[in-house]
């Protein structure tokens, strides 16, 4: 990745650059902002040009032998983490593990989020984590001597998914970490970072991609007319993967819209029958998918009640979540938003912590009946 293969952001690029230019390389960064704005391809461009050997004005040369190397993400002084899923007849819960699919899943996809990598690697229900023995890991790695560049870096994608332990034992190396060793940290939930590293690192705000370059994006990758970039662009508010998810209408993005609307429909009913049924199946599905349907709920009920000002271009929908508008859309107000919000964070907050699922949904479900009641 390079950075002209990055979608706007030009001055957080232009400080990139700059701030190599001038020497000023410090040794633990933090990348954060919502999801698919482009942190890992940011980091992944400065960590290129940090180490190319003859760096243009703009960009990596894309000649020389770490260019090369960084084509292919397999450079000696590159290295990653990630967080990835226990296997049963594993026992040493490494990153290095997976390095070949993570290599091949950064070849086909620029931008993207937790669940697609889960998917490419055949999760099912896991959920993705950063386990404890990476940190020995890491150490072992950034204790060697630079192999061959001007600088070791070490990209940690999503530190906010590391275990504890982990994480404290990293403290001390993210602090002081050896001669010419750089962490590159990107996080999607800057909060959940544990606090002593965040305070490690420089931060650096990733904001949402500018409008008109969403469209041109979408423009040159994908064959659609002006009118509908328009409408794909509005709706990602700022997230080239939110954009793809739209724009090719994946599986799951199907499944959230259809069991919200199940959900909808069965609390609306007030018929418990109906109630419990939807409750079950939400359980049935793995807890990735169970975390991705309550943030969808969330940002529906968020451009409902957004709706109820009449400022259309403030309502991010697509066409047929417009329709589901125009029948739920008013049980949202100021009556219950705040709730509603409040009980679908703690479920998110129970699922993620292993709670048990049939519990969760049948009493997070009895509850929307009774607020939308209002």
């Amino acid at each position: 990745m390079y950075f002209r293969d990055i979608i706007g952001q030009t001055d957080i690029k232009r400080h990139l650059i700059e701030s190599v230019q001038k020497g000023f390389v410090p040794h633990a960064r933090m990348f954060y902002g919502a999801e698919g704005v482009g942190k890992l391809p940011l980091a992944i461009a400065y960590a290129r040009y940090l180490n190319c050997t003859n760096p243009t004005s703009t960009d990596g040369c894309g000649k020389c032998p770490s260019c090369s190397k960084f084509d292919k993400l397999a450079h000696p002084d590159l290295h990653f983490a990630f967080p990835m899923v226990q296997k049963r007849a594993e026992k040493l819960l490494v990153c290095d593990h997976y390095l070949p699919q993570w290599r091949s899943f950064l070849a086909e996809k620029t931008y993207f989020n937790l669940g697609d990598w889960l998917q490419y690697i055949n999760a099912k229900n896991a959920q993705g984590m950063i386990y404890a023995q990476e940190s020995e890991e890491i150490i072992r790695k950034l204790s060697l001597k630079v192999y061959e560049a001007k600088y070791k870096i070490m990209i940690v994608w999503l530190p906010e998914k590391m275990n504890l332990e982990c994480a404290n034992k990293l403290l001390k190396l993210i602090e002081e970490p050896p001669a010419r060793t750089i962490f590159l940290l990107i996080s999607e939930d800057l909060d959940k970072v544990i606090p002593t590293i965040r305070s490690r690192c420089q931060p650096i705000y990733v904001k949402p991609i500018e409008y008109d370059d969403m469209i041109a994006a979408i423009t040159h990758h994908y064959n659609l007319s002006l009118s509908d970039a328009q409408s794909v662009a509005h709706i990602a508010n700022g997230s080239y993967s939110r954009a793809i998810q739209l724009i090719e209408a994946d599986e799951e993005s199907q499944l959230l819209l259809t069991l919200f609307e199940k959900m909808m429909s069965a609390v609306s009913s007030r018929q418990i029958k109906r109630i419990k049924a939807i409750a079950d199946e939400l359980s049935r599905t793995g807890r990735e998918v169970q975390k991705s349907f309550l943030i969808y709920s969330l940002r529906m009920f968020r451009e409902y009640f957004v709706s109820n000002f009449k400022v259309p271009e403030l309502v991010y929908l697509n066409g047929y979540e417009q329709r589901l508008l125009q029948q739920y859309g008013g049980a949202i107000n100021e009556s219950n938003i705040e709730v509603l919000a409040d009980e679908f964070s703690l479920a998110h907050k129970q699922i993620e912590q292993n709670g048990n699922p049939k519990i969760i949904f049948l009493d997070l479900c009895l509850k929307l009946t009774m607020l939308i009641k209002k």
